[in-house]
């Protein structure tokens, strides 16, 4: 569902659960910056870079986190989704293999895009490993990338799923998704 300052209480209760903006090596809101954080993303999303989506739980209909198609470029049907986080309590459920099928169902049949990418700190190593259950591939790391904000430096580790490689990572998300939990 498209990002919109009506989940912000939702929101606000998610990045809170297991106080996710206190990990130095992710950049989640905390509860009270979370309605400038959706003001950036509809911000970014205005300007063409940037579609904010917003994870809502099927059963309860509440937002339970963000994701978002970013650095959107059309012209080389290329796009990155990021800015990805889910409230502790969904983290290692199906909510992100069923989130990043759609996203990526999306971004291959409906958009064509010939490859979509990821990037995680280099220890971000609970959001790499959800990457690679994905089927996206390691293409290297981008060294010294980022100064965070508490001032170390991030190794941003990059993954990608391909056009040709869709096929065979969606069997494999479908799969996943089809089994009983």
């Amino acid at each position: 569902m498209p990002l919109s300052h009506d989940h912000l209480a939702d929101l606000q209760e998610a990045t809170a659960d297991g106080s996710l903006h206190e990990l130095w090596y992710t950049s989640v809101p905390d509860p009270d910056g979370m309605g400038d954080e959706i003001t950036r993303g509809l911000g970014l999303q205005e300007q063409g870079s940037m579609l904010p989506f917003t994870v809502i739980q099927k059963s309860t209909r509440k937002a339970v986190g963000i994701t978002t198609y970013m650095d959107i470029s059309t012209d080389d049907r290329h796009m990155k989704i990021g800015s990805t986080w889910y409230r502790q309590s969904f983290q290692r459920t199906a909510v992100n293999t069923e989130t990043k099928f759609l996203l990526l169902r999306k971004a291959f049949e409906d958009l064509d895009c010939i490859a979509v990418e990821f990037r995680t700190h280099f220890v971000n190593h609970k959001s790499r490993r959800a990457i690679e259950r994905l089927g996206a591939k390691l293409d290297g790391v981008l060294h010294a990338h980022r100064i965070m904000p508490n001032g170390t430096i991030r190794d941003t580790a990059v993954y990608s799923i391909t056009a040709p490689e869709w096929p065979t990572v969606k069997a494999n998300l479908q799969l996943q998704l089809d089994r009983p939990r």
